[in-house]
């Protein structure tokens, strides 16, 4: 038997704000507020086929490049337009260190938290 991701989850200062950006990211919807957090995730909820959610509140900010970090893939469009749409939802591109010769980009959510754009469209 093995495991499967079910949910990740982020502390954050704003979960809020971020329940905000993550949804329009990914399409997700809020799923459970409870004192402290939110949940998002599909609009089926948790255990379905995506992982959920968890933005939990923390007054400590964020300190350095996180050592796990998102990939998000785009499904109704090409790379460079999905860029155009995460930058008008609130992500910024940031510098880790990559070549610039990567087929990815490598963004931030509005509190700094890295992921990158991957070039491969999935279905939706």
């Amino acid at each position: 038997m093995a495991c499967r991701v079910g949910e990740f989850v982020l502390d954050c200062q704003d979960p809020e704000a971020l329940a905000r950006f993550w949804c329009e990211v990914l399409d997700f919807v809020v799923l459970d507020r409870e004192e402290g957090g939110i949940e998002i995730g599909p609009p089926e909820g948790f255990g379905g086929p995506q992982p959920t959610m968890v933005l939990l509140r923390t007054d400590e900010p964020k300190s350095g490049k996180l050592r796990l970090h998102i990939d998000v893939n785009p499904t109704d469009r090409d790379q460079d337009a999905e860029l155009e749409r995460l930058l008008a939802a609130g992500a910024v591109r940031v510098d880790i260190g990559q070549s610039g010769e990567v087929p990815w980009y490598v963004l931030a959510d509005p509190e700094g938290n890295e992921f990158c754009l991957l070039r491969t469209r999935l279905a939706p």
